[in-house]
């Protein structure tokens, strides 16, 4: 091959993968919005007017299509546990960036100065995420990048919870019932409520969890699901000898300050009161909460991950926001 023909290829080369470079960009962007403080889901539907007032931020990740500047892209937001954001879930928002999907990850707990929930479960609560999710989706959906009809949800641990009830209408149906998600992904929810309104959304919702998980335990999760099937659209995957993280790459270990709830089951009233076993009395504050979890709650959990479930669930969730936000 001559020196000309050489050098005419590594210039087609070098402008191929330029071009790529161009095309497959992605430009980040602070949100910021209005939320509230509820401690309850209750004071979600009874009484969300007189909540506090919240200002939370998230980062939004956006590929830059160049060869189609006024494209709209389908949008995954994605909600942390109780350790806050971690590698692993990471590993699924770039994953999701690379299918061509948006990214939004929710700071519910830097937006509130907090680093973890995890020895207390009561500084930021589900129902203040849940309504943080919802905030964000009413601005993410008018965002001119953001399809908003293919807005999808998921989280890991006390995120998979947000992400499970952000699909309970009740709840929905007091923050804003004019909008959905597309879809749930919820990774080891605590699914350990008998909830008395069993109205859920019909949008696709999907559990993974892990078998061996002794901090939100499958077997509630699994009766959930066979409570919501018949009219829900609802699924599970319980990976075998899996821990709570089972997609972690990180070794299981001990937690000590973990609540473990393998022996809880408290009912939900349709007013989203959780009550305490025995007494039924609603856990409305963080004392009420305490003193319920004497019941039945202990403390000491595993945590770590599982190669081969790890790798399951990446290919799964990759899969399943292909087919709800990007199929046809």
């Amino acid at each position: 091959m001559s020196k000309v023909a050489k050098v005419f290829y590594i210039v087609v080369f070098v402008l191929l993968i330029n071009t790529f470079n161009v095309h497959c960009q992605f430009q980040t962007e602070r949100i910021n919005f209005k939320s509230a403080n509820p401690f309850s889901l209750s004071d979600i539907i009874t009484n969300l007017d007189n909540q506090e007032e919240q200002k939370v931020f998230g980062k939004l990740t956006i590929p830059v299509d160049s060869l189609n500047p006024n494209k709209k892209y389908p949008l995954v937001i994605g909600v942390a546990g109780s350790l806050g954001w971690r590698k692993h879930h990471l590993d699924y928002m770039k994953i999701y960036q690379k299918l061509g999907i948006a990214t939004f990850e929710l700071n519910s707990f830097k937006s509130r100065g907090i680093s973890s929930t995890v020895g207390s479960q009561d500084e930021v609560t589900i129902a203040a995420i849940t309504l943080d999710a919802y905030r964000a989706l009413e601005v993410l959906s008018k965002h001119p990048k953001i399809n908003k009809d293919k807005v999808a949800i998921t989280g890991w641990s006390l995120g998979g919870g947000v992400t499970l009830f952000s699909g309970w209408t009740p709840l929905r149906n007091a923050i804003n019932p004019e909008l959905e998600f597309a879809a749930h992904l919820a990774f080891y929810p605590p699914c350990f409520v008998n909830p008395e309104n069993l109205i859920f959304t019909k949008a696709p919702i999907h559990i993974l969890i892990g078998e061996k998980d002794n901090w939100t335990p499958a077997f509630p999760c699994e009766d959930l699901v066979n409570k919501l099937s018949e009219n829900t659209n609802i699924n599970i995957t319980v990976y075998p000898e899996s821990h709570h993280g089972f997609d972690s790459e990180e070794p299981v270990k001990r937690n000590e300050e973990g609540y473990s709830f393998k022996d809880c089951l408290f009912d939900l009233t349709a007013e989203g009161d959780v009550l305490m076993n025995y007494f039924k009395i609603p856990m409305s504050s963080p004392v009420l909460q305490k003193i319920g979890f004497l019941f039945c709650v202990s403390r000491g959990v595993n945590i770590g991950g599982n190669s081969i479930a790890r790798e399951k669930s990446l290919v799964f969730a990759k899969n399943f926001m292909k087919r709800n936000l990007i199929s046809p």
